[in-house]
């Protein structure tokens, strides 16, 4: 059995989601972030990282979020969650989940870790106040040139999509109104009326 290692409002939805999509039999392990679990030895041991999703199989653990979701898909093929016999159309999904990843998750990141990157106080609350910007940037991309509608690609539900409604659900604590972008909002209200939402919701409060 798979067993997922998430935290509550992280990008770790994303990946729990598609487990559920998928129809997976998995376990779900919290890593508790107020009481520091992630930087325990135990954790550690999984994930050196510090860091979540982390997914444990039966060969080992993957990390991140682009890894996980296409393990999913690769290993749950008849839930159909990635076009994985057409080499462009997967590369599509691909290259969206990784804008994800490294740009968008990124700017947000600035909001609330920005001891990442910087010591002093000013750069940290320079880096918290061009959140809204570049937030807003990187939707407004999305928006405009990369999502096909009414799903991430198009038609078809795919693991794409899991990703882009959990980021997605943060635009508001970035200082972002979520009405700019209609079609992204509206993405998002669909997500929220899937069974797989309804069932992990509130473990991720």
């Amino acid at each position: 059995m798979l067993r997922l290692y998430f935290a509550p409002e992280s990008c770790a939805l994303a990946s729990h989601l598609a487990l559920e999509e998928a129809g997976a039999s998995y376990e779900a392990v919290r890593v508790d972030f107020s009481k520091n679990e992630q930087r325990s030895p135990a954790f550690l041991r999984v994930n050196p990282k510090g860091r979540v999703p982390a997914l444990a199989t039966e060969r080992g653990i993957l990390t991140e979020t682009p890894a996980i979701l296409f393990y999913i898909a690769q290993t749950h093929p008849k839930a159909q969650l990635a076009p994985l016999d057409d080499p462009f159309a997967l590369g599509r999904i691909q290259a969206f989940n990784s804008y994800l990843c490294s740009t968008v998750h990124v700017a947000h990141a600035h909001n609330w870790r920005g001891y990442r990157w910087a010591d002093d106080p000013a750069a940290i609350d320079e880096m918290k106040r061009k959140v809204p910007e570049t937030v807003a940037a990187c939707f407004s991309l999305i928006e405009s040139e990369m999502f096909a509608g009414p799903f991430v690609m198009g038609e078809t539900f795919t693991i794409a999509d899991p990703y882009l409604f959990t980021i997605a659900t943060w635009l508001e604590g970035d200082g972002v109104d979520p009405a700019r972008f209609p079609k992204v909002l509206a993405h998002r209200n669909r997500m929220l009326e899937r069974p797989a939402f309804r069932k992990v919701a509130a473990a991720h409060g």
